[in-house]
């Protein structure tokens, strides 16, 4: 039997984004963007979430009376930017994390910058760059028998994958920098 052409095949990249999209979506944040592309690079989805919390604020009133009044309504949007490496087994990169190299995460900021100048209005919130690790399997019509596995933030099957988040990263560049 001939080998399908490449364009016959599913793009697993793109499979491992929406699985980590629609796991984002289910843990209260808001895509904003996929895919968004700029002349330094690509960030594979870039998400809101609008936190609420119940901190004490200085208003006007509350300086005069000495003490802070409450506010349980306050609401801090947080930006995140989060790179998706999704790998099948015996991937050379560590599952992704040594792809994520210097050179990678300036191209990711600098289209971050063009991405916040394009939208000012979301300058003044706090952002972060994350990182998703998907696993990506085949799934075979001769599979029997039970695998072990380290348990999945989420899965999914689509196209003949089988599709896990196996780990997310908040504030993933940090951390990178300082175990890389």
């Amino acid at each position: 039997m001939a080998n399908l052409p490449p364009s016959h095949y599913p793009d697993i990249g793109h499979l491992g984004e929406d699985l980590v999209a629609q796991w984002l979506q289910s843990t209260g944040w808001v895509i904003l963007h996929r895919c968004f592309s700029s002349r330094w690079g690509e960030i594979d989805i870039i998400a809101q979430y609008d936190g609420r919390t119940g901190e004490k604020l200085l208003t006007q009133d509350s300086l005069r009376a000495k003490r802070p009044a409450t506010a349980n309504s306050i609401q801090h949007s947080l930006l995140a930017f989060v790179e998706v490496k999704t790998r099948s087994s015996g991937s050379w990169d560590a599952g992704g994390r040594s792809a994520i190299t210097p050179q990678k995460q300036a191209k990711i900021w600098r289209t971050a910058g063009i991405f916040l100048a394009q939208y000012p209005e979301k300058a003044d919130y706090s952002c972060r760059f994350d990182v998703a690790i998907v696993y990506c399997q085949k799934i075979s019509k001769n599979l029997t028998g039970v695998t072990a596995n380290q348990e999945a933030l989420a899965t999914s099957s689509v196209d003949g994958y089988k599709l896990k988040l196996q780990e997310y990263i908040p504030a993933a560049f940090d951390s990178l920098i300082d175990n890389g």
